[in-house]
């Protein structure tokens, strides 16, 4: 019995000295891991800053009736090219045609009178020369002939109005362009009071993109552009892109134009517009888009996006200490357009070393071996 007892206190003793052994290993720390890291460097970045567009063509021109009647006939469709000077509508009324009619016979009516007063003052005057008639007579058809003028000036006049009212039946287009719809079909009855257009034609060989800033991009705006004048800043401001609404990027480039003198009250912006060339027709008036500008910024650090992480809504990267343990920091960010990247506007500082890789595998004052690499480097490997 007691060489029992012996060997189960052994046996115990035994087992705490591993217990204790795979202890002290479990506490065993793990040397310092290398890490990749940056060096901040603070400079002038290029990024592209976005908004909303609302495109009309350089022209818009709506087609109204000067008289009343019924369509008669359209000669365009909903969508169609039409060139300037091109017949779009005839409109049916004939008390337009009757007055053409009824004031040209009454101009030759008056041609007619003027002619026999003229033959009256060609008869009179040899005879008053002759002194067989008084000079009396010949005033008289002297004074026949210019009423008979005067009348027959008249008649044309109202001649002329007629066939410009008839002119009116027939409706063309002021500007080459794209027609627009079509409300009134063939049979309608319209008149100059008749509320809708008969259509509208949009010049969209060039097209205007508006768009709205806010009086802090206005002030960047001009902050950054060069010239002496508002209106050389904006002659010299950058080419604009304009992104579709199915998120392509239209191939020609934009040029701005023109700013808004004064600051909308209700929304606090300003209205900008760009002028986008438009040879083959894509754009449309009515369209909506996106105007995408080149925003300058000075004095920011570029980070790869690898290098940061989220956290409540707010980003952070780990910078290396003197003591190489790292230190989580909260920084402002920006994208780039390349997508890879950000521009640090606060949080860092010049000749922070940024960690760039395992950034999730990281705590606060976990030691490093710092290994230095450049942005290039890490941006290649994406």
């Amino acid at each position: 019995m007691r060489n029992i007892a012996i060997s189960f206190f052994v046996l115990l003793g035994f087992l705490i000295s591993c217990s204790k052994s795979e202890n002290k290993d479990d506490k065993k720390e793990l040397p310092p891991q290398p890490y990749q890291y940056i060096v901040a460097k603070s400079g002038p970045a290029e990024n592209l800053t976005q908004y909303p567009a609302r495109l009309e063509g350089i022209q818009n021109v709506e087609i109204r009736p000067k008289i009343d009647g019924f369509v008669e006939r359209i000669y365009v469709d909903e969508g169609s090219q039409v060139k300037q000077g091109q017949l779009l509508f005839l409109i049916r009324n004939p008390q337009y045609e009757q007055s053409v009619l009824a004031a040209q016979a009454t101009v030759n009516s008056a041609k007619a009178q003027v002619a026999t007063a003229q033959m009256q003052v060609t008869k009179t005057k040899p005879l008053v020369d002759k002194k067989i008639i008084s000079a009396y007579e010949l005033e008289a058809a002297e004074l026949a002939l210019k009423s008979a003028k005067s009348a027959l000036a008249e008649t044309q006049a109202q001649l002329t109005n007629a066939q410009v009212n008839q002119g009116y039946t027939k409706l063309f287009s002021p500007v080459s362009g794209v027609v627009g719809t079509l409300p009134y079909k063939a049979g309608s009855y319209i008149s100059s009071a008749t509320a809708q257009p008969l259509t509208t034609v949009s010049n969209v060989s060039k097209v205007f993109a508006y768009f709205s800033i806010n009086e802090k991009q206005q002030l960047d705006f001009f902050k950054h552009a060069t010239g002496a004048t508002i209106q050389e800043k904006i002659n010299n401001s950058p080419l604009v892109d304009l992104i579709l609404s199915d998120g392509s990027k239209y191939n020609e480039k934009g040029k701005i134009e023109s700013i808004s003198g004064l600051v909308d009250p209700n929304t606090g912006s300003f209205s900008m517009r760009a002028t986008f060339p438009n040879p083959n027709g894509l754009l449309r008036s009515g369209y909506s888009a996106t105007v995408q500008l080149p925003n300058n910024m000075e004095d920011v650090i570029i980070i790869p996006q690898s290098a940061t992480y989220e956290l409540q809504g707010k980003v952070f990267t780990y910078v290396i200490g003197s003591n190489n343990k790292v230190k989580s920091t909260e920084i402002k960010v920006e994208d780039l357009p390349d997508g890879l990247t950000y521009a640090v506007t606060s949080g860092l500082k010049q000749g922070d070393k940024v960690v760039v890789e395992g950034t999730g595998l990281l705590k606060d004052d976990t030691e490093v071996v710092p290994k230095e690499t450049t942005l290039q480097n890490v941006i290649n490997k994406k």
